[in-house]
C-alpha cells in the first residue's frame, strides 16, 4: 500500500473544505449586515437629521464611519463628512474642538466619543483624555479636590451626562465649605453661579483695583451690596453706574445746584472735606480772589446766603464815599482794583461832570463847572477849550494858556497881562487916537489885532 507525507489539509478535500467554510462565513457577514463584527449596538439618541439619518442606530453600513486599512482616510474623516459644524469649529481656536486641536493635534473624535455600547449609552467619554475645560468657559484650576481632600471628577458636576451641567452642584460643595456665606450668597445673587463665576476669579477676593472703578477711602471697606443692588450676572456687576451721584443723590446737600459731577469737590477719602470749585458756582473766582481765604467771604462758616456783589465786601475801600454808586465792577476788576476803566456810555447825557470829579485844585474855582468845555471822557489831560471862543486862543505870548487872559475865572478876562496898561504905553496911544474908553480891548480888537480895520 503505497502511503502519501502530505497533510491532510492540504489535499484537493481540505482545500474543497476551506473554501467551502470561507463562503459560508462571507455569506453569513453579508447576510447579518456586519453585525458579527460589533462590539453592540449603535447609540439611537436622536438629533438633526444628517446624511438622511437622525442617529447613529440608523447607520446599517460599517464603512460609513469605519475604513480599511489600505485606505488614504481615516475614521475621522468619515465623522466629519457628516458633522461639517463640528469641522468648522476644528478651525477656530476660540472654540471648543478647535482649541482641543490646538492642544493635542492627535486628538480623533473617537478619544472622547465613543459607539457600539447601546442605544441609550452616553456618546461622551472622556476618560483619560486632557480636556480642556476652560474652553467651555469655566477653567478647573481652582477646582481640583473636593472639601474632604478627594479629587474632583466630571460625574461631581455633570452628573452621567457630561452634556449638562448639574446647577446644583455648586450649592451642594460650598454649602460643606461654608453653609452659612453659601445660603447668604444664594439669596444675594441668585443660583445661577456661572453667570458670574469662571472657575478662575473669586468673587470674595475680587480685586475692584484692576478695573476702572477702584476701591479707596471710605469705598474700600463697603460690602458688594451696597453698590451692587440685585445684581443676578456678571453683566449687572458690569454694568453698576460707577458716577458718584448714581449712589450718592440723596447725601447731595446742594440740591443739585452744582450739578451732579460730585468728584469735582469730593474724593473718596473724606466726603465732607471737600475742595470746592468756585468756578462752578455763579461767582467764580478771578484775579485777586483766587488768593483770598474762604473765611475771609465766609465768616463763620456760613456759605449759603454770602452775598456777590463787590460792594458788600468792599464797601471800606470806596474811596469815593458813594458818590459813584455800588456797582463797583463798572470800573474796577477782580484782576486788579486799583487799575480802574470807567465806561462813560453807562453815563447819561444830562448828567454833570461835577456830580462824579470835584473841580480839580489847579482850577481854583476859576472855570466853573463845565468841565467837558476842555475835556473829554478820552483822557483827563491834556485839555483843549471846545467851547466858542471868538478871541484867538493863541493870540500872542499866551500860548493857549487860559490862565493867561482869564487870572479871575472864565468870565472875565483882561489883557493886562502882556499889554502892560500905562500912561506911557497903552493908555497914551489910545489917547493919541482920540480913545478915551479902552477898558474893553474886544469890543474894538475882537480877533486880536491892533486896529479892526487891519488886513
Amino acid at each position: 500500500m503505497n502511503h502519501s507525507n502530505r497533510l491532510g489539509c492540504l489535499t484537493g478535500t481540505g482545500f474543497v473544505a476551506a473554501f467551502i467554510t470561507i463562503a459560508l462565513m462571507v455569506g453569513f457577514a453579508f447576510a447579518r449586515g456586519g453585525n458579527m463584527f460589533s462590539p453592540g449596538q449603535l447609540n439611537a439618541q436622536t438629533g438633526e437629521t444628517i446624511g438622511g439619518v437622525t442617529s447613529h442606530a440608523e447607520i446599517t453600513a460599517c464603512k460609513t464611519c469605519h475604513t480599511a486599512p489600505w485606505e488614504r482616510e481615516a475614521m475621522v474623516d468619515r465623522c466629519l463628512d457628516c458633522h461639517t459644524e463640528i469641522a468648522a469649529e476644528m478651525l477656530d481656536v476660540a472654540r471648543l474642538h478647535g482649541s482641543i486641536v490646538e492642544k493635542t493635534s492627535s486628538a480623533a473624535c473617537r478619544d472622547c466619543h465613543h459607539d457600539h455600547r447601546g442605544k441609550t449609552a452616553s456618546l461622551t467619554d472622556l476618560g483619560s483624555f486632557d480636556f480642556p475645560h476652560e474652553a467651555l468657559g469655566f477653567s478647573l484650576i481652582k477646582h481640583q479636590r473636593m472639601e474632604n481632600g478627594d479629587p474632583i471628577t466630571c460625574e461631581n458636576c455633570h452628573s452621567e451626562n457630561l452634556s449638562t451641567f448639574a446647577s446644583d452642584s455648586c450649592q451642594t460643595c460650598h454649602s460643606d465649605i461654608d453653609l452659612v456665606f453659601a445660603q447668604a450668597h444664594l439669596l444675594t445673587y441668585g443660583s445661577d453661579c456661572l453667570a458670574c463665576h469662571d472657575g478662575v476669579d473669586s468673587m470674595n477676593d475680587f480685586n475692584h483695583n484692576a478695573v476702572a472703578f477702584k476701591l479707596e477711602g471710605g469705598h474700600a471697606n463697603l460690602r458688594c451690596t451696597q453698590c451692587h443692588l440685585v445684581a443676578h450676572s456678571l453683566a449687572d456687576f458690569q454694568s453698576t453706574p460707577q458716577d458718584c451721584y448714581s449712589c450718592h443723590a440723596q447725601d447731595d446737600h446742594h440740591n443739585g445746584a452744582y450739578g451732579t459731577s460730585c468728584e469735582t469737590c469730593h474724593t473718596p477719602s473724606s466726603w465732607e472735606d471737600a475742595n470746592f470749585n468756585h468756578d462752578l458756582s455763579a461767582f467764580k473766582l478771578e484775579g485777586e480772589h483766587r488768593e483770598v481765604a474762604c473765611e475771609d467771604c465766609h465768616i463763620n462758616n456760613v456759605y449759603k446766603g454770602t452775598p456777590k456783589d463787590c460792594y458788600s465786601c468792599h464797601k471800606q475801600d470806596d474811596e469815593h464815599g458813594g458818590q459813584f454808586g455800588t456797582q463797583c465792577e463798572s470800573c474796577h476788576t477782580p484782576t486788579d482794583w486799583e487799575n480802574a476803566t470807567f465806561d462813560h456810555a453807562r453815563v447819561t447825557a444830562t448828567t454833570a461832570c461835577v456830580n462824579c470829579h470835584a473841580e480839580p485844585q489847579e482850577h481854583a474855582g476859576q472855570f466853573g463847572t463845565d468841565c467837558a468845555a476842555c475835556h473829554t471822557t478820552n483822557a483827563w489831560e491834556p485839555a483843549a477849550y471846545n467851547g466858542p471862543h471868538t478871541f484867538p486862543i493863541y493870540h500872542g505870548d499866551g500860548n493857549g494858556s487860559c490862565q493867561t487872559c482869564h487870572p479871575n475865572g472864565l468870565t472875565t478876562y483882561t489883557c493886562y497881562g502882556c499889554h502892560e496898561h500905562t500912561e506911557s504905553n497903552i493908555a497914551s496911544e489910545h489917547r493919541e487916537e482920540g480913545i478915551s474908553n479902552f477898558g474893553n480891548c474886544i469890543e474894538c480888537h475882537i480877533d486880536g489885532r491892533e486896529h479892526e480895520d487891519d488886513d
